[in-house]
């Protein structure tokens, strides 16, 4: 029996994935299924994380790029990059939680600051996170983000987003310059 595993790869996605995109950020943030990784947000927000018609205005975006990250022919992280300016957006960031914590978050995100250097000259990469995910940040951190103390409100009320468990939620811009 042959259990080789190729390595992942990488492509923009179309509108064929969008099903599949909005199953892969759902589990990987909402939910019991998100519990077998670390990036969850059940804790703190019920609900949606995104859906069909945000992942594909996403796709559509001519300043933007849904990257997908396959494995073994299956989708199994995906993240936006969008050009604004001299910077790169970096959002809907998601990997299939039973293989968090292995590296491949790592890869992604290595691959995402490559390509927005190479698209489109940018000289930072900008990422909005939710303030009280520590954890979370602290990974970014350990990747050259830092923490710029410019809070954004979450969009309580837009459902769109989640449903909030706790009334302390907002975004905090993270930089990295890109060398």
């Amino acid at each position: 029996m042959d259990t080789t595993t190729t390595g992942p790869t990488f492509r923009d996605a179309t509108d064929a994935d969008v099903d599949a995109l909005v199953a892969l950020i759902e589990s990987a943030y909402r939910g019991d299924s998100s519990r077998a990784g670390w990036t969850t947000e059940a804790d703190i927000l019920e609900g949606q994380r995104t859906d069909p018609e945000g992942v594909l205005d996403v796709i559509k975006s001519p300043d933007s790029r849904l990257m997908i990250v396959e494995q073994d022919g299956r989708i199994v992280a995906c993240c936006q990059l969008e050009h604004r300016g001299r910077h790169a957006y970096f959002g809907m960031f998601a990997v299939s939680p039973t293989l968090q914590g292995a590296g491949l978050g790592k890869v992604v995100i290595a691959e995402a600051e490559r390509l927005a250097r190479r698209t489109w000259g940018v000289t930072e990469m900008h990422m909005t996170v939710i303030s009280v995910r520590d954890d979370l940040i602290a990974w970014y951190e350990r990747r050259g983000y830092r923490r710029t103390g410019e809070m954004t409100p979450f969009p309580y009320g837009d459902e769109r987003f989640g449903i909030p468990q706790r009334d302390d939620l907002q975004f905090e811009l993270l930089v990295k310059p890109l060398a």
